[in-house]
């Protein structure tokens, strides 16, 4: 996390008139413990390339609940599952709101989306239309011919890969495959036939993701932060990244209104959210529903969906190259299973029981980020007062790696799951990659099925052997800096067609 030396006059003035503001409130709370900052920034030098890693190292000295400053924002992180069991269902009601945020007020039109607006009335409403519309277990299964039309597409390019005996850059393939399920759910129609080109529009991905995850200091001081936002140049690039998506958003929503449903029956996102603006402008709805809250929703469906899915996908493959015995337990239940039908279904996905187990251990040990809240009340955690407005940071990363939980953590061994109830659906505090509470991704169904069905095809379809005489040891698990818990080094993998499939 840079921090940018065109700030450092702002900021000294900025510490003048707020030092004495700080010092009296943190001298007459209960605070949890934490490590001491420095003037102006608090602890933000102190969190690396690496967040995650770094809040946990910070832990093991101060704590399970640990007090930080960041710049002007006050932080709690918690790193346990019965801290995370503290603000995510005792306190839920009053942890479940978002910090605001330059980069997610952009993206959000304005904390319109679901993501990052704060909790309310509106909210519930926008909520409830992705819970009940847009992810019910009914539309997840209408996608069901896109899931299995972009999965065979993989098969086919691995097949050829395989042909030459080419490695396979499964790193871009993941990401592609996630991608066009995603538009195509979303706009009924592929990339191509919408015009936008589909390397471009993974680009955007990513650079709304990287601008989510930069220093921003309007986030973290005051009145001089947007100044510096601008000489830095990240409030451009934040712009350039939002209209490049509105634009297309803008074009993909005419598009439906000048044709109407082109397939009655089989209603996209737009479709879907286009009957709820026709609604709300009808019956005068007192929280209106617009084209933008439309654009907001798509918004948060390509951030959240696009890389979180792809993300789990490389680590899955990475941890399975690295452990050929898992590799082959996992395709030997895979194989047996399906026998000769050729492909699996996604009506075949719930009976492969050890699949799931090394999905699981995947979500252990690499988690996409932290989570994040905002206290809306005080609050009590552990036994100390958390304020109002406090940013709370859930580090699901160390809770996977907990030793009190977990034996052996750094290990990847499914076996574990075995005779564990131990579930990701946000029951369970020991393992959170969607979160918990209100603020659940709601889109873990869609994610799940897809993650599913592709690792499943691929394991059946293909052996798969590591490149230019590489050794397991050999594979990188380094992660690429940011606060998503990308993998840094592509992942190059040279499929093996197997004999019956």
């Amino acid at each position: 996390m840079a921090f940018p030396s065109v700030a450092i006059p702002f900021l000294l003035l900025l510490f003048f008139i707020l030092r004495r503001k700080f010092q009296g409130k943190r001298k007459s709370k209960h605070l949890p413990p934490g490590p001491p900052g420095l003037p102006i920034i608090g602890n933000l030098h102190q969190l690396g390339a690496l967040p995650h890693r770094s809040l946990w190292e910070l832990s093991q000295k101060y704590g399970p609940v640990m007090s930080l400053r960041l710049g002007c924002v006050p932080t709690v992180t918690v790193s346990t599952a019965e801290t995370a069991r503290e603000v995510l269902k005792t306190h839920d009601l009053y942890t479940c709101s978002r910090p605001v945020s330059a980069g997610t007020k952009k993206l959000s039109y304005n904390y319109i989306d679901v993501g990052f607006s704060p909790y309310g009335e509106y909210w519930r409403k926008m909520r409830k239309i992705c819970v009940l519309e847009l992810f019910s277990a009914r539309r997840v299964q209408s996608f069901h011919f896109i899931r299995e039309e972009e999965v065979a597409s993989l098969v086919d390019f691995a097949s050829k890969s395989a042909s030459s005996s080419t490695p396979v850059d499964l790193s871009e393939k993941f990401m592609s495959l996630t991608a066009n399920v995603i538009c195509r759910a979303a706009f009924g129609k592929s990339f191509k036939e919408r015009g936008f080109r589909h390397d471009r529009f993974q680009e955007v991905v990513h650079e709304c993701i990287d601008r989510l995850g930069s220093f921003s200091a309007a986030d973290f001081f005051p009145y001089v932060g947007r100044i510096i936002d601008r000489l830095s140049g990240l409030h451009a690039k934040i712009e350039r990244s939002f209209e490049e998506f509105d634009a297309f958003y803008e074009k993909a929503i005419d598009d439906h209104i000048k044709k109407g449903k082109e397939e009655p029956g089989h209603e996209d996102f737009i479709d879907v959210l286009l009957l709820e603006l026709g609604r709300s402008q009808a019956e005068a709805d007192p929280l209106p529903f617009s084209k933008d809250h439309i654009k907001a929703i798509l918004m948060d469906i390509f951030i959240g969906g696009v890389d979180t899915g792809t993300i789990t996908l490389i680590w899955t493959m990475t941890e399975l190259a690295r452990h050929p015995r898992v590799m082959r337990k996992v395709q030997e239940e895979i194989r047996t299973c399906i026998g000769d039908k050729g492909k699996v279904s996604e009506s075949d996905i719930e009976k492969l029981e050890y699949l799931r187990m090394v999905l699981k251990e995947t979500y252990r040990l690499h988690p996409t980020g932290l989570l994040i809240r905002e206290a809306m009340s005080k609050i009590n955690i552990s036994g100390y007062e958390i304020d109002p407005k406090t940013l709370i940071q859930i580090n699901v990363w160390a809770i996977g790696r907990d030793p009190e939980i977990w034996k052996n953590p750094d290990e990847f061994f499914p076996e574990r799951f075995m005779h564990n109830q131990i579930d990701f659906t946000g029951q369970n505090f020991e393992l959170l990659p969607f979160g918990a509470g209100r603020r659940g991704c709601p889109g873990m169904s869609m994610g799940l099925a897809t993650v599913g069905l592709a690792l499943a095809n691929l394991l059946y379809h293909f052996d798969w052997k590591l490149p230019y005489n590489m050794k397991e040891e050999d594979i990188s698990i380094e992660e690429a800096p940011g606060i998503i818990t990308s993998k840094k080094d592509p992942l190059l993998l040279v499929p093996v067609r197997y004999p019956h499939a």
